[in-house]
């Protein structure tokens, strides 16, 4: 009875709850989490409610399933928001880009050219994929961009290249510098289009970190989910089938040569889980990244 009497007193009360609170806050600390991690407070008349808040974990859990059978030698794929590496074949082999190179071109346009400057066309480039633009015709360095990414055309990034101040040469200088500022450790460049060249190389690990770095520009994210445009009096269609028919497809570029095989780099997000694959070396590689995206999205969860 004493003992209550105490604690009936003002002063005892006091000490008896400064004693409780420290004992709490001992356990919670002693937990390893915040006590605003583990749970919220709320003054529920004198009392005190506790409401569990649940913890996030955005890391791809893998089901184990087992990696479909696919044409293409190299393979790499990221998740874009834990950074994991979901898969890799061959990731860092160095081969021939094919057009994914003009991702990295259209980088070092949109970082030194005014996309409303209007450039006129003083030649023809009659190489590989191309819109036969002729020369005379005036285009703007944004409708190029259009028709570079979209068209993949060769004649459309050799015409950016060559008013690049200092030319061509100057261009490819910036592409390699532009590549070395982003990491691409096993990358060289050696012309705008992707044209097989000895001394231009690229990885499976590498595009990827291209595509990565480069879909965070607006405009270029905007042009690479483009399906089709009307550039001048050109009618350009994205290269890359699996836009409009594949779910959360957007983007990012193809690439075909002899050397280099079927290539491309795509960008889905599904469920706000955005997932890049990268491969090169196939013979199918509209159907390899089918596969690749299925099993992407039925093999982990988040």
């Amino acid at each position: 009875m004493q003992i209550f009497q105490k604690f009936s007193q003002p002063k005892y009360f006091k000490r008896y709850l400064l004693v409780l609170g420290l004992i709490v806050t001992f356990f919670v600390i002693a937990k390893g989490q915040p006590a605003r991690n583990a749970f919220s407070i709320a003054d529920a008349g004198g009392g005190v409610s506790y409401e569990k808040v649940p913890e996030v974990n955005y890391t791809p859990q893998s089901q184990n399933q087992p990696v479909p059978q696919i044409s293409a030698r190299n393979v790499f794929i990221l998740d874009r928001n834990s950074r994991m590496v979901l898969y890799q074949k061959s990731a860092d082999q160095k081969i021939y880009p094919a057009s994914t190179t003009k991702m990295l071109s259209a980088l070092v346009v949109l970082d030194n050219f005014d996309l409303q400057k209007q450039i006129i066309v003083t030649k023809s480039y009659p190489i590989g994929q191309n819109l036969n633009l002729k020369p005379g015709e005036i285009l703007s360095v944004e409708q190029l961009l259009y028709a570079m990414l979209i068209e993949s055309a060769n004649d459309a990034a050799e015409i950016l290249a060559e008013n690049f101040t200092g030319g061509r040469p100057a261009f490819i200088d910036a592409m390699n510098q532009k590549a070395i500022q982003i990491h691409l450790d096993n990358s060289h460049f050696k012309n705008p289009t992707g044209i097989d060249e000895d001394g231009h190389y690229t990885t499976a690990s590498d595009l990827t970190r291209l595509a990565d770095f480069a879909l965070n520009n607006p405009e270029f994210s905007k042009i690479v989910a483009t399906e089709n445009a009307v550039i001048a009096s050109h009618v350009v269609t994205n290269v890359n089938q699996l836009l409009g028919k594949v779910q959360g497809v957007l983007g990012v570029k193809t690439g075909f040569t002899d050397g280099a095989g079927q290539s491309l780099v795509t960008y889905i997000n599904r469920g706000n889980h955005p997932v890049l694959i990268a491969l090169l070396g196939s013979t199918d590689r509209f159907g390899d990244t089918e596969k690749l995206i299925d099993w992407v999205y039925k093999n982990y969860t988040w």
